[in-house]
């Protein structure tokens, strides 16, 4: 599997998160942001990951994510570890 195919793999799991509305509102900002990281091609693919990893980390970590939300952070970080 290349790179490009795992980078469209976090972005569905990213725009899934994006339209559950039972997924405070920052958490979702947050996953675009995030997803706008990781195609933006102007940084090495290292960087964008590494950015990627700890927006998603601070996310998994906010209190008023529910469980299901934050099991879904915890599968798209893990696909991103195999692109680092």
């Amino acid at each position: 599997m290349s790179n490009d195919d795992k980078i469209a793999q976090v972005c569905d799991g990213l725009n899934m998160l994006n339209e559950d509305n039972s997924i405070p509102r920052n958490i979702r900002r947050g996953a675009e942001e995030v997803k706008a990281t990781l195609l933006n091609n102007g940084n090495p693919l290292d960087v964008r990951v590494a950015t990627a990893t700890s927006k998603l980390d601070e996310m998994a970590n906010d209190p008023n994510i529910p469980l299901h939300g934050r099991t879904l952070i915890w599968n798209i970080m893990s696909r991103l570890e195999e692109l680092a």
